[in-house]
C-alpha cells in the first residue's frame, strides 16, 4: 500500500446507478479506482458487484433493458459522453470473465484475435504481440511449442491465463476481472493470484471476488457492496481489520451474507 502515492485515480465513478428496466441494481455509487493497484469488490451474491464492474467498460450497453446514470471517467474523460466509441472504451478497459471462454481456434489465433479485429495484418507484429501477451500472462513457456494447437485442449487454469493474454494483446490500461478464479482448483488459483500481483505493476485491476480471503491476499483497496449500495471502501488492511461501518464488520466476520 503506497500511502505516499500521489497518483490521480485511474477511474472515478460519481453517483452511478444502473437500472434493468425499472429495477435499480446499483444505487448512486461513488468510488475512485487507484492507478496501477488491485481494487477488490466484495459482498454477498446479487449485491451488484458484477453490474458495477460491467458499467466500467460499457458492457451493460449490450443489454437492451440496462440504463446507466451518473458519471464514469477514465483519466478524467467521461466514457459515456456523447460521441465516445464504446469499442475503444473496451479496448482501454479490458475484461476477463468468470468462466474462461477461449475461442475454438488455435492458441495463437485466440491471442491475436483482437489485434486482427483492429486491422493488424503484419505477421511479425502479430507474432511479437502474441509472445509478449502470453509471457505477460505467465503462459508462454507452457505453450510456445504448441501455438497451432486448439486452445480448447488447455487445462482450465491455462485457459483462464490465455483469456488474460487475449486481453493483454490489445494493450488495455485497466483490466476488469469477474470472479476469474472461481472455477479453478487451488493450485491454478494461486498461480492466477500471483499473476494478478505481477500485472498491477503495469495495469489498473478491478476484481470481483466471492472470496474475502482472496481479496485480503491480493488487493490494495477493497469496496464492500450490499443490496446495490457501496457500504464502505478503503485500503484493504483497514477494511478487514478496522472497518468503520458495522455492516462491513458483520459481513467480514461472517455474521451475515
Amino acid at each position: 500500500m503506497n500511502t505516499e502515492d500521489t497518483r490521480e485515480p485511474k477511474m472515478q465513478t460519481e453517483d452511478v446507478s444502473v437500472f434493468y428496466a425499472e429495477k435499480c441494481a446499483i444505487d448512486k455509487v461513488s468510488l475512485d479506482i487507484a492507478d496501477r493497484a488491485v481494487t477488490a469488490l466484495i459482498g454477498p451474491s446479487g449485491c451488484g458487484k458484477s453490474t458495477y464492474l460491467r458499467s466500467l467498460n460499457r458492457m451493460n450497453d449490450t443489454i437492451d433493458i440496462a440504463r446507466v446514470e451518473g458519471k464514469i471517467t477514465l483519466d478524467g474523460y467521461d466514457i459515456y459522453a456523447k460521441g465516445v466509441d464504446a469499442v475503444e472504451v473496451r479496448r482501454r478497459v479490458g475484461m476477463v470473465f468468470q468462466k474462461s471462454n477461449p475461442f475454438p481456434k488455435s492458441i495463437f489465433e485466440n491471442v491475436a484475435f483482437g489485434l486482427r479485429i483492429a486491422g493488424e495484418k503484419n505477421a511479425s507484429v502479430l507474432a511479437q504481440r502474441v509472445e509478449e501477451s502470453l509471457s505477460g500472462a505467465g503462459l508462454w513457456d507452457e505453450v510456445k511449442d504448441r501455438l497451432d494447437e486448439s486452445a480448447l485442449g488447455l487445462s482450465g487454469g491455462q485457459q483462464q491465463r490465455l483469456c488474460i493474454a487475449r486481453c493483454l494483446a490489445v494493450r488495455p490500461e485497466v483490466i476488469l476481472m469477474d470472479e476469474p478464479t472461481s472455477a479453478l482448483d487451488p493450485i491454478a488459483t494461486a498461480r492466477a493470484e500471483e499473476l494478478i500481483r505481477e500485472l498491477k505493476e503495469d495495469y489498473t485491476i478491478i476484481i470481483v471476488t466471492h472470496s474475502m480471503q482472496q481479496a485480503a491476499r491480493i488487493s490494495d483497496y477493497t469496496a464492500f457492496f450490499y443490496m446495490g449500495e457501496l457500504v464502505e471502501s478503503g485500503e484493504t488492511d483497514q477494511i478487514f481489520t478496522r472497518p468503520r461501518v458495522s455492516r462491513t464488520e458483520e459481513y467480514i466476520t461472517g455474521r451475515f451474507g
